[in-house]
């Protein structure tokens, strides 16, 4: 499985597209030797978000060594930085232990990190996030949206009014440095020697074909994570002092729609269909970053119907 010029195999898509199966069946293939799986998703590394991740199982993870799952506790913010470093470490561990990584995922802005570096920005204090955080509850995110915009235009001008991560993290870099983070983005990418460096990698992507198909495979498997203990799992998180449905791990697709559920806000009825319209919403947004990432050439496409692991053991063993 080992790709062409020690580039680092990795496997992206949409959820629910096989990803994790396809993965495991590679891994248990072999290199030569052994092959080691670095998860690239923004929710499976906090603990106790099991259900709803489709985290690997305990006979998974057993079977074939899995990285970056379980890192921290759902209060914390794990940010894209602190993902960028935390691959590049596990790639160069597992090659000293004379394994291959294996990156696989579908947290796209993480992807992109690794593909074509990260501006260093910086670090904000607890405390701030905390101070934002409250200021959405009370506001919403389309105001704090308009305040960026004030402060930011630049940044505010590219985000959605709803998109509570990007908007909360450029109010924390205002907040606590008195600077737009469109400076900082300019000031990091006029001294190269700063950022972040880029990862060699030799990317296969899984592209759905058919819609109809993808929304089934969604639907399919939201509600046999429900049947599992979906429910019980965020019931459990709740009960978590000071975790709220503002931090990060709570804005999950599955999750938030659960915390409103179980906080009265939304019907069983409603629940099952908003967790399932949001899950749709997020592949349609990977699916877009698929789209982009193979206009400028960086991935391999194969359809995710009918993606097997000849073709993928093809792929990453062509030159090129």
């Amino acid at each position: 499985m080992q790709p062409a010029r020690e580039a680092v195999a990795c496997l992206i898509g949409p959820t629910a597209s096989g990803k994790s199966g396809l993965a495991i069946a590679l891994a248990l293939r072999g290199a030569p030797g052994p092959v080691e799986i670095i998860s690239l998703d923004s929710a499976q590394v906090y603990c106790g978000l099991d259900i709803g991740t489709a985290k690997p199982s305990a006979s998974e993870q057993a079977a074939v060594r899995h990285h970056l799952i379980d890192l921290v506790p759902p209060e914390v913010h794990y940010s894209v930085a602190r993902c960028h470093a935390d691959v590049l470490r596990t790639v160069s561990e597992i090659r000293s232990r004379g394994a291959q990584p294996l990156i696989v995922g579908g947290t796209m802005l993480y992807y992109k990190a690794l593909l074509h570096g990260l501006d260093q920005l910086p670090p904000t204090p607890a405390e701030v996030r905390a101070q934002i955080a409250q200021a959405a509850s009370a506001l919403g995110w389309p105001e704090l949206h308009r305040q960026l915009h004030a402060v930011d235009p630049e940044t505010a001008s590219r985000l959605a009014p709803t998109d509570a991560q990007r908007i909360s993290r450029a109010l924390e870099v205002w907040e606590h440095t008195g600077r737009p983070l469109s400076d900082w983005v300019r000031s990091s990418q006029a001294a190269p020697s700063e950022r972040l460096q880029p990862l060699a990698m030799r990317t296969l992507a899984l592209m759905p074909q058919d819609r109809a198909w993808l929304h089934a495979r969604i639907a399919s498997r939201f509600e046999e994570m429900v049947s599992a203990g979906l429910l019980e799992e965020v019931e459990g998180l709740m009960q978590r002092p000071g975790l709220t449905p503002d931090h990060p791990s709570m804005r999950s697709v599955g999750y938030r729609q659960a915390w409103l559920h179980l906080s009265g806000r939304l019907s069983r009825a409603d629940f099952l269909q908003k967790g399932i319209e949001a899950t749709r919403q997020l592949a349609k947004r990977q699916i877009t970053w698929l789209r982009s990432f193979a206009t400028e050439g960086s991935i391999v496409v194969l359809p995710a119907e009918t993606a097997g692991l000849d073709q993928a053991m093809a792929v990453w063993a062509s030159p090129g």
